[in-house]
This record gives C-alpha cells, sequence and structure tokens, in this order.
C-alpha cells in the first residue's frame, strides 16, 4: 500500500474535495480508492455543513483511467486473494463497489466534477454520477470496457441515454472510442471547458455559487430530478410536488423570501 491514501478527502467551509490520487497510474480505481470513496460519499451525504462537492484526480495525466485490471479486477475474478483490508472489505461487502463509483449510492449534495486528462471506463461511468461538469481542454474521454471484453458494470448502460442523445450514446458505448473535450461539450457529457490551469478554480466557482443558495432547496432539487428520472410525466410531476412543497415550507424558504422583500443577502441555515 502506498504511502499516501488512494483518495484525498478535504473540507473547507461548506465545499468537500474528493480527489482520486494514485497519479502514477493514471487514479486507476483499486479496492482502497473504492472504499475510500465509498467512505468519503457517505460523510458528504451525513455532514450537514457540507453543500457541494468538488470530485477529481491528482495530477495532470487523468481524472481517472478505469479500473486497476491488474489488482481489482484480477482479485474479482478469482485469480489473486485479498492482500490487506480493503480487499477484505470488498470481498466481505461488494456493495461497497457500487457505493464508491456511486452507481447505486445518491449522494445528496451537488457534486461538480474537475476533469484534467484521461477520463475513460470507470472515470467515465463516476463522471455521469456528477452533476456539474468541467474539462480541461486536452482532456479525452471513453467508455473502453468492450476493448477489453469486459461489460460498463458502472451504470453506462442505464445513465448515458439518459444524458446524451441516444446515437452518441451507443457510439461511444459500443466502440469504446476516445473522444475530445470539444466533442464532449459539444454532445452533452461535459458543461465547461477550459485551460488545464482553470479547471480547479471553474469547479470551485460553481461549488460557491451552489454555496450561496438554501441547501434545503438545492438538495431538494438534485432529488427531485434524480427520482423523475425514467418516470412517466405524471408521476415526476407528483414526485414533485411530494418533494418541492416540505422545501418550500422550510424556514431556508421563509428566510429566502423575507430576504428578497428586505433587499438583503439571505442567511440560509439549512432547516
Amino acid at each position: 500500500m502506498s504511502a499516501e491514501p488512494a483518495v484525498l478527502y478535504e473540507k473547507s467551509g461548506a465545499i468537500a474535495v474528493v480527489t482520486m490520487n494514485r497519479p502514477a497510474v493514471r487514479n486507476a480505481i483499486n479496492a482502497e480508492m473504492l472504499c475510500r470513496l465509498a467512505d468519503a460519499w457517505q460523510d458528504v451525504n451525513d455532514d450537514p455543513a457540507i453543500r457541494a462537492a468538488i470530485f477529481t484526480g491528482a495530477g495532470e495525466q487523468a481524472f481517472c483511467a478505469g479500473a486497476d485490471l491488474d489488482r481489482l479486477v484480477r482479485m474479482m475474478q478469482g485469480l489473486r486473494p485479498a492482500e490487506d483490508e480493503f480487499d477484505e472489505r470488498i470481498k466481505n461487502d461488494v456493495s461497497l463497489i457500487y457505493k464508491g463509483l456511486m452507481r447505486s449510492f445518491d449522494v445528496s449534495k451537488p457534486i461538480i466534477a474537475a476533469v484534467k486528462g484521461y477520463c475513460v471506463a470507470g472515470g467515465m461511468e463516476m463522471l455521469q454520477a456528477t452533476d456539474i461538469r468541467v474539462a480541461a481542454e486536452d482532456a479525452r474521454f471513453a467508455i473502453a470496457e468492450v476493448k477489453h471484453g469486459l461489460f460498463p458494470m458502472g451504470g453506462s448502460t442505464a445513465r448515458l441515454a439518459r444524458q446524451i442523445p441516444f446515437a452518441n450514446a451507443m457510439e461511444i458505448l459500443l466502440t469504446g472510442e476516445q473522444f475530445s473535450a470539444a466533442d464532449a461539450l459539444r454532445i452533452g457529457v461535459v458543461n465547461r471547458v477550459v485551460p488545464a490551469a482553470r479547471v480547479m478554480a471553474e469547479a470551485r466557482r460553481f461549488a460557491e455559487v451552489i454555496c450561496e443558495n438554501g441547501p434545503i432547496a438545492v438538495q431538494a432539487v438534485k432529488r427531485s430530478v434524480l427520482a423523475g428520472l425514467g418516470r412517466p410525466t405524471a408521476e415526476a410531476l407528483e414526485k414533485e410536488l411530494e418533494i418541492g412543497i416540505p422545501a418550500s415550507m422550510s424556514e431556508d424558504a421563509r428566510e429566502g423570501t423575507k430576504a428578497f422583500k428586505e433587499k438583503r443577502k439571505p442567511v440560509f441555515k439549512g432547516r
């Protein structure tokens, strides 16, 4: 195990920064990274002081190059034994894989992705679980599992065609070919493309804007959007009322309207 943890988790004010930290192997996903990501996402949900999270990768080469085929995949295929506490955690609770990848775990706070370099395979699968995405001009994207005879089980076959046009999604999924940041912006995979030196600053700008908004409203909006995906419009509208009415009756909502009337900045307390 490396001297530094495979994920760095830092909190500053209302913003959490989650950094995949295996730059020597392009932040490839191993058991330790999955466990630490799962723990970080749980803390983002549990800490009421956190209003937004930034998700990124250490170094300039990659956001994340996908699963560590030699370590993680071979262990899951039974080709090597568990060798450390993180291997054991995964072996004993396979759901940690999907929690770390945010495949079957909804993070209640908005997540802004900051992408430099390669964002491929499992990296791009995690990208689809984020809400706002900033990419460097030289970033490269792919869901390359089919090139290795593998199935992309991080959620891409369920999410991608709901997030971008069907034909674009199928091209990405079936060819496994890489595409540029400019193409990612054109088809809606990312929100912004900026010089690499500005990626984190732009991601933080988004996070700070969100943190100025009412946290109950922000989290309710995210919950409502996720709850409505894939439902008929009438059902989605019912969920919107179910989630939106309590948010609109909150103390924060009353503070927001009062501050607007008084021409001052609202002071939101998250209740």
